[in-house]
């Protein structure tokens, strides 16, 4: 090849590469048919343990780094003081039962009291009638000749008194009746009342019950800052569970690599631990905002010196390879996404 020729390939592959460089430049990011990103790690949702009442561990069952199981113990809190509330509620609630079952016997009672009163009454009555009669009899009698003036006032003086004892005894049975009335709205306070010592029964069966700390969630203990003889408080935390088996990968893409990507498009994953390891997943979701939109100092663009910078957005990729392939991924850990969008 002469010196010439030499020089015209390699100008014309100058140009080519030179093209190539500015096609490649020029060409939008968002419609190659894959998309990468190494700002890609392995994230769980882990959930914190922390006690819902005030008192001193005594007993821990677990230690850092142990798989536990949904319901599996976790811390012990010293429930002494519980036990001893619990106690006393119960016994209130039994006070509140004994005034109940008084009440309502004490109200049956009181409906036979009424029962005798209206028994009364009606002799009272039947008497009076008699009474009555007599006194007309006699007063017929004594206008007539026939009969004695003393005997028409004996007749006046018992209808007085029968009269005075029916009044006295309708009396007694609007008295006895009256009662009952209290005696219900004593029972109706009574049972408001048994009402409320159950309901602290319950109250004390379930502040007990939050002395025994359980695991919510299946996972792997971790953070564990509870100790055994440790005061806790409310919201302390106590340990973290990790649940390895819900382990999904968050990559934060450049927002100009999101052209084509939605969900439910394969992904290729490469954990930098494991470089033999390949895993397949696909793509749950888009982020709904770029990190910054959420930092607590938002960035203010509005000047004159403003410069451009590409945001990322973050994808959650659900992992979809089987799962002895990801005992050994553990949370933080950094992989390459690779998404094919075409």
């Amino acid at each position: 090849m002469s010196k010439s020729t030499r020089s015209i390939t390699l100008v014309t592959a100058a140009l080519v590469l030179i093209g190539a460089g500015i096609y490649l430049f020029n060409s939008d990011e968002g419609s190659s048919a894959t998309q990468v990103t190494d700002d890609a790690y392995l994230r769980a949702d882990f959930t914190v343990v922390a006690p819902r009442i005030t008192g001193k561990v005594s007993e821990l069952h677990v230690e850092d780094y142990q798989s536990v199981k949904a319901g599996d113990p976790l811390v012990d809190i010293d429930d002494r003081d519980l036990q001893l509330a619990l106690q006393q509620a119960g016994a209130q609630r039994l006070e509140a039962e004994a005034r109940v079952e008084t009440l309502a016997q004490q109200i049956e009672r009181q409906k036979s009291q009424v029962a005798k009163a209206l028994a009364v009454i009606e002799v009272d009555r039947s008497q009076l009638t008699l009474a009555q009669a007599d006194f007309q009899r006699f007063s017929n009698l004594a206008n007539e000749g026939s009969g004695t003036r003393q005997a028409k006032e004996r007749a006046r003086a018992e209808l007085d008194g029968l009269k005075a004892t029916t009044a006295r005894d309708e009396a007694e049975l609007a008295s006895a009746r009256q009662q009952v009335e209290v005696l219900k709205a004593q029972l109706k306070a009574a049972e408001a009342g048994l009402t409320a010592s159950a309901s602290a029964v319950d109250n004390a069966k379930l502040q007990l019950s939050y002395a025994h700390i359980t695991a919510p969630v299946s996972g792997v203990v971790a953070q564990r800052r509870a100790r055994v003889g440790g005061y806790v408080h409310p919201g302390d935390p106590l340990l973290a569970l990790v649940p390895l088996d819900q382990i999904y990968v968050q990559a934060n893409f450049r927002e100009t690599q999101l052209t084509h990507m939605q969900p439910g498009q394969k992904v290729s994953i490469s954990v930098d631990s494991f470089p033999d390891l390949e895993l397949e997943g696909v793509v749950d979701n888009i982020g709904p905002a770029s990190s910054v939109s959420f930092s607590p100092v938002a960035p203010h663009n509005a000047t004159g010196n403003f410069t451009k910078i590409v945001q990322r957005l973050p994808v959650k990729i659900r992992l979809t390879s089987a799962p002895e392939k990801l005992d050994s991924l553990r949370v933080g850990m950094s992989v390459i996404t690779e998404v094919e969008v075409r």
